[in-house]
């Protein structure tokens, strides 16, 4: 069997040069035709450090909605929406929920936790060395977090939570990072600090895994519902009577039965959110923004609450323990997803805690569309009518 290799120059990977080459060959290894793919309008020189063998572009349909009104700590106004999405409705269902949050109101948010971790393992000869260890630990935690932070300007080292099981201690290292979302920088952090404990420690350490599991990058977590992995946010409304009446021909008492119902249901099918659709909201954000999408998994899961009010309004919570956004570093800066930040004045430090706080919000607008279009027997038309591209 001959290998093929794909075509890669050294000393200029991103030209256009190097990108013809890669796409030729794959024309010629697969027969099909790529006049789309290599088609786009930024220097591909600034897709260096996102992406390798470059062959060209995915062009993902990016609609918008809104105007959405939030009365956050950190985004305050109305805003317009990008949403990177390629199901039909998804757009328009969003945007009805937007106009609901705007008409009874706005929507309020809050920033609670911001940390990153990373979760190393030592593992020693039996508990009692473990307890030795972590008695060691205590003493030296100034040195430690000023391994950890010397790799960095921005990362600083808040707490570490232990767990001694068995013969191992299993940890969780908790991080500030900025407006980064900050996994490769504690990664560094964390190891660098670790192999300065492994030089010394006085005692034994068996082995040092660099993960032992318990930061889930990437995976959900049950743990991720007390110990926030990226930004924690509580977003509420008081949605009006009225505005459920006339636009969403519903009414307070028919979505709390309704909610009642699916909650219960989540929770024995043991889903990791307990609302309509936040991964709806949060891929779609996330791929126009320039996020890491695999995030979706952890950023999507969470907690909803809803309260009939005396006079007939419905007040409805949010709780997403584990947003994980950026507005600087990643794929912020590429050309497409910049333009999408900048719609929202979200591109650029210091503004990583506005950017979750609208991510929320959409979630919510998503929500509130859903569980009206089920509660008032319009999902199946709204897609049949609008989703289906036959």
């Amino acid at each position: 069997m001959t290998y093929r290799k794909i075509p890669r120059q050294p000393d200029g990977d991103y030209s256009l040069a190097a990108i013809k080459a890669r796409r030729q060959f794959i024309e010629a290894a697969s027969g099909a035709s790529l006049p789309h793919t290599s088609a786009f309008s930024f220097d591909p020189e600034t897709v260096s450090g996102n992406c390798e063998n470059l062959l060209g572009t995915c062009q993902l349909p990016i609609g918008v909605a809104g105007p959405l009104r939030i009365n956050g700590e950190h985004a305050s106004g109305d805003f317009f929406i990008p949403l990177a999405t390629t199901e039909g409705t998804l757009v328009a269902s969003f945007n009805r929920g937007m106009k609901a949050i705007t008409a009874s109101g706005g929507i309020t948010t809050t920033v609670f936790d911001d940390y990153m971790q990373r979760a190393p393992a030592f593992k020693f000869r039996s508990a009692r060395d473990v307890k030795q260890f972590l008695l060691w630990m205590e003493t030296h935690i100034e040195e430690i977090k000023r391994e950890a932070e010397s790799t960095s300007s921005v990362a600083k080292l808040a707490f570490i939570q232990k767990w001694p099981i068995h013969n191992t201690l299993y940890m969780r290292w908790n991080f500030s990072t900025g407006d980064a979302a900050g996994q490769n920088m504690v990664s560094r952090a964390t190891d660098h600090a670790c192999r300065w404990i492994l030089s010394n420690y006085p005692g034994e350490i068996v082995f040092y895994a660099f993960s032992g599991g318990l930061d889930t990058d990437k995976k959900h977590s049950h743990i991720n519902n007390f110990s926030s992995r990226g930004k924690r946010v509580v977003a509420e409304l008081v949605l009006k009577k009225e505005v459920m009446a006339t636009l969403l021909r519903t009414d307070a008492k028919t979505i709390q039965r309704l909610r009642d119902i699916s909650h219960q249901g989540s929770l024995l099918a043991g889903a990791s959110y307990t609302g309509g659709q936040s991964a709806n909201a949060i891929a779609s954000f996330f791929i126009a923004t320039g996020q890491d999408e695999a995030n979706v998994v952890e950023s999507h899961a969470g907690q909803t609450f809803t309260e009939v009010m005396e006079n007939g309004d419905l007040y409805w919570s949010w709780t997403l323990p584990s947003i994980i956004v950026a507005s600087y570093g990643g794929g912020t800066s590429l050309a497409t997803q910049r333009e999408c930040l900048e719609m929202m004045d979200c591109f650029s430090k210091g503004k990583a805690k506005k950017l979750a706080e609208i991510a929320a919000s959409v979630v919510a607008a998503g929500d509130i569309s859903i569980a009206n279009a089920i509660a008032a027997g319009e999902f199946v038309n709204a897609h049949e009518t609008y989703g289906r591209n036959r």
